[in-house]
Order: C-alpha cells, then sequence, then structure tokens
C-alpha cells in the first residue's frame, strides 16, 4: 500500500488534517482536497508540520462541484471522503447548504470514484446519524435518526455510498466515528470551547450538561481511518468506532478543569441548547465489529486525551475568538 496514490477530501478539517497528515507519514502520496477561498487559506491543514505539508499536494475547490471533485479524483487508487459542513447549530439556520455540500457532494465523490474506477473509497459518517440511543451501546444495527438537519444530511449521504455500492458495486466502507476530540479542533466542538473559555476567562458558556458522548483522541480516529482502507472485507460494510465510555457534558467540564487547574464558574447559556426534540441525550458506541474487523480498538484514555489537548490549545488558543459562541 505504500506510496498509493491517496485524496483526503476535507482535509482541512480537523480529523482531515491529521488523516492526511499521517497517511504521509506513512509514506502513502497524499493529495488534499480543501474548500475553496480567495485568501488561499488551507484550514486546519496549515498546522501540519512544514517538513510534512511539503510532501502534500494541495488541491482547492468544493464538493458540490461535479468537475472539480472529477479532476481531483483522477489517478487516485484511495479516496478518503470526509468533506461535510459539520456543525450543528448551524444547520438550523442553514439547513439547504448541508444537503448541498453533504448529499450532493457524496453524490460527486462517489460518482467521480466509479468514473475513475478506484480501488476503494472510505466514506466518512457520524455518531449523530443513530440519534438519541434506543439502546446503549448502539451498534451499527441501531435506527438511524435525523434529529437535525446535519444528522439527516449525513444520513443521506451515508445512503448515497450504500447506494452507489449496491447499485454499481463501487468499493465503499463506511466509517461512523463518535466524538472525536484533540489538536486542531474547531471551537464549535464542546471540549475545544471549554477549554478555550477555561484557559481565558473566569466563566464557561455551555448549553445542556446532561447529555452523555463517547469521546474518542484524534489518533485513535485516524488509526480507524487507516485500517478500514486495508480490510477487503470492510467493503460494503458500516463501522463504528468509538470508546465504549459515556461521560457527560458537566463531567467533562469538570475534569478538563482539574487538568487545567482552574476554577471557574459554568454557566447554562440558553442559545446554546439544542430544540428539545433535537438534542442527542445520549450516545456510547458498541465498537465489536471495529475489533473483530479490523483489529481496532483505541488506546488513548480520556484523560490523557483530554491532557495532550489541553497542553496544545496552552499554545495555541491564541488562533480562536474566545468571547464568541463558534455556532
Amino acid at each position: 500500500m505504500v506510496s498509493t496514490n491517496v485524496l483526503v477530501t476535507g482535509a482541512g478539517g480537523f480529523i482531515g488534517s491529521h488523516l492526511a497528515e499521517r497517511l504521509t507519514r506513512e509514506g502513502f502520496k497524499v493529495k488534499a482536497f480543501v474548500h475553496y477561498n480567495s485568501r488561499h487559506d488551507w484550514g486546519m491543514l496549515e498546522l501540519v508540520p512544514k517538513d510534512v505539508l511539503a510532501n502534500i499536494e494541495v488541491v482547492a475547490g468544493d464538493v458540490q462541484d461535479s468537475y472539480s471533485v472529477g479532476k481531483v479524483v483522477k489517478g487516485c487508487s484511495i479516496v478518503y471522503h470526509l468533506a461535510s459542513l459539520i456543525a450543528i447549530p448551524y444547520s438550523y439556520l442553514a439547513p439547504q447548504s448541508y444537503v448541498a455540500t453533504n448529499v450532493l457532494g457524496a453524490v460527486n465523490v462517489m460518482q467521480s470514484a466509479l468514473d475513475a474506477n478506484v480501488d476503494k473509497v472510505i466514506h466518512a459518517s457520524t455518531s449523530e446519524c443513530y440519534g438519541t440511543a434506543k439502546y446503549i451501546p448502539i451498534d451499527e444495527k441501531h435506527p438511524l435518526q435525523g434529529q437535525s438537519p446535519y444528522s439527516a444530511s449525513k444520513i443521506g449521504a451515508d445512503m448515497i455510498a450504500e447506494s452507489y455500492h449496491r447499485s454499481f458495486g463501487l468499493p465503499v466502507a463506511t466509517i461512523r466515528p463518535f466524538n472525536t476530540f484533540g489538536p486542531r479542533q474547531s471551537a464549535r466542538a464542546v471540549i475545544p470551547s471549554i477549554i478555550i473559555q477555561a484557559l481565558t476567562g473566569s466563566e464557561i458558556k455551555l448549553g445542556s450538561l446532561h447529555p452523555t458522548r463517547d469521546m474518542n483522541f484524534v489518533n485513535d480516529t485516524v488509526e480507524g481511518f487507516l485500517r478500514i482502507a486495508l480490510v477487503p472485507a470492510a467493503v460494503g460494510q458500516v463501522v463504528n468506532i468509538g470508546s465504549g465510555r459515556e461521560i457527560s457534558v458537566g463531567e467533562l467540564a469538570d475534569m478538563i478543569l482539574r487538568i487545567i487547574g482552574k476554577s471557574v464558574r459554568i454557566i447554562v447559556e440558553s442559545e446554546r441548547i439544542r430544540p428539545e426534540k433535537s438534542e442527542v441525550e445520549r450516545l456510547i458506541c458498541d465498537s465489536h465489529k471495529a475489533k473483530h474487523l479490523l483489529g481496532w480498538e483505541p488506546k488513548v484514555t480520556l484523560e490523557e486525551g483530554l491532557e495532550r489537548t489541553v497542553e496544545w490549545f496552552k499554545h495555541n488558543w491564541q488562533r480562536y475568538k474566545a468571547d464568541v459562541y463558534n455556532v
């Protein structure tokens, strides 16, 4: 597999930038597809070490544009499709843009991969597709629930990927990570939001404190992406990636404050609370399939991952707008 030409869409994002970096370090020839903007800004890919970034071919475009997607896919053996709009609060404000990027984008990537006869497509899903747990832990047979426009668009994208496998024989494997965290993550996510507010102020503003999540360090999530590409039996499958450990947002905030060594007031702010029927109350992963099919298990504990993440943000918080609610 070494020296294989690999495309990562959404390489300017949090997980995408870590995946592009890891693939490059492993010896793959990586093409990174980032969202075009006139500032020539490559997003979180800008934070990849310069010696690694120098070996990545960065291409700007838009997954909504079939021509630019088709062009970038050519010559690639493996396509990792991570490009998505992901912020749940913003999906309440701009639902059509989520359908255009996430569903139409998936069509463009799958069709381009089919036309280019790629060896494998790894489609990135999300645990948000499951909605609030009907039973725990959540395995791959759990019903899908569109509890936000974001999750509905990702369910649609997952079904597009499945349909291209069933209809046209496209070799697609879908990986469904539970909540991922770590260095470089956007402040729209809860862990960076807590850390940045704790480092820079005397209070932390959050939404609901009781919902629980299954938090996973980004290195473990990226390992899952690498492994699913290497296992032929994963084609046509959906595979969960998660720790199986459940923690509430409030408990998470307390843990982060202990690591930072600071005591600040936690305020529940109404504008950060999801609509009642949209809130995902519980997420906890059953990753037995990942263990048996991929040989994957998480290696970094929540505590260790948070310590690494806090340390990174201590040196990089200036990149973020600490006093602004990142929707």
